[in-house]
């Protein structure tokens, strides 16, 4: 539309300076162009357009000069009419150069907002897409996690059924004790009774004494049953995350007589000989005791399991044998637990941590137990869990905690 007007403009110019007086042909030239110009930027539909309509101002600047010096220098303007015509025609040529180079402006314009059109349509479709595998990797992790939560508490309830024969068995030597205990005291409380009716009151004390002494034995072998039922509670409880002070040698103890109960229970003819070498001197240390308990008692199954599949493909001679030892060795305790069974492979040592590997056959092992375990130590207490071992002759697990 602009290069009709510059066109149509410039023949307009041409024509006006046929005309005798150029001066007034130019000044009315310039002012016609200019009121165009002016009425044109005023319209909101040419707002785009104001590039193109500045591209005339050196056109009209020309033109006005060219009649100022001819009204006021006449002879000036006569002696170089023909460079103030050709000033006009610079300006003209000006306003149409501009006005192509607008056009290719324009166009590169034009091709450059399709683009960003379609590469914002590529970014949403994109982040769309991005979004909807993030909402998937979202619901996969949840479900990851309630998975992994499951298996845990299967792991746990597993060791819990691993324990209650162990569990039963043991608490049922404090529960003999009291009984007999309370029978005998029955018995002399009726003995004592017929002695002060005698009035023998030397002998009614001795008696006394004698039942001071079986309550004693009660009481102990109450407190006995009931740290065992307080075990089995903690052990099957969720770990609330806080560290208590804990004395490992009796945690260690109790889950390997636990332990080996629970084994007996399931088979009569098995019999091991438990070692233990409990340093007295190892202070109590703030650890998760149910976790913790947890570890050990997996430590222990497995080698009492070790051992019995031992003696069953060894023979008589064979003597099952599981021990525990703890130490301080600098400022980290140290837990052995080591057996005499059948080892665990080179080719396999270092997979045996891994989720889901077990050596076991199938429905006898989980593959979590040593994983859950090899957590609890390093990610849970800041230890480590080293392993010593060589097949077919033993296996010895190393806890190492911050003491």
């Amino acid at each position: 539309m602009f290069t009709v007007a510059s066109i149509s403009v410039g023949l307009l110019f041409f024509s006006l300076m046929a005309i005798k007086d150029t001066s007034i042909a130019g000044f009315l030239g310039a002012g016609a162009l200019s009121y165009v110009l002016y009425v044109i930027s005023k319209e909101e539909d040419f707002k785009s357009f104001r590039g193109a309509i500045n591209n005339h101002i050196p056109l009209i600047i020309a033109t006005v000069i060219n009649a100022l010096v001819n009204l006021i220098a006449n002879n000036f303007y006569d002696d170089y009419h023909t460079y103030f015509g050709f000033s006009i025609l610079a300006g003209f040529i000006w306003a149409l150069s501009r006005q192509a180079t607008s056009k290719k402006q324009d166009e590169a314009l034009r091709i450059a907002a399709e683009r960003k059109a379609e590469l914002e349509a590529v970014v949403a479709q994109r982040t769309l897409e991005l979004t909807r595998q993030k909402n998937e990797l979202e619901e996969i992790v949840e479900e990851l996690k309630t998975t992994q939560a499951q298996l845990i508490q299967s792991e746990k309830m597993a060791s819990l059924g691993e324990l209650t024969a162990g569990i039963a068995h043991e608490i049922q030597n404090p529960l003999n004790f009291v009984n007999n205990f309370s029978e005998v005291s029955m018995e002399l409380l009726d003995e004592m009774a017929e002695e002060m009716a005698r009035g023998d009151q030397e002998e009614a004390l001795a008696i006394a004494n004698d039942i001071k002494q079986n309550l004693e034995k009660i009481g102990y072998h109450g407190k006995r049953a009931d740290s065992i039922v307080k075990g089995m509670l903690q052990h099957s409880r969720v770990s609330n995350g806080q560290k208590e002070l804990t004395d490992i040698n009796a945690l260690a103890d109790e889950y390997l007589r636990l332990s080996y109960h629970g084994l007996r229970a399931k088979d009569k003819s098995f019999n091991a000989e438990l070692g233990t070498n409990l340093d007295p001197n190892i202070p109590q240390v703030e650890v998760l005791p149910q976790d913790l308990g947890r570890v050990v008692l997996n430590l222990f199954n497995n080698a009492f399991y070790a051992v019995q599949q031992k003696q069953k493909n060894s023979g008589p001679d064979f003597k099952p044998r599981v021990e525990i030892s703890t130490s301080l060795i600098n400022s980290w305790i140290q837990i052995k637990i080591k057996d005499n069974g059948t080892g665990i492979p080179e080719a396999i040592k270092e997979k045996i941590m891994q989720p889901f590997f077990t050596t076991k056959p199938t429905g006898e092992g989980t593959g979590l137990g040593l994983s859950l375990s090899y957590d609890i130590i390093v990610k849970g207490h800041g230890g480590k869990i080293d392993i010593n071992t060589q097949e077919g002759e033993f296996t010895e697990f190393v806890i190492s905690i911050p003491a």
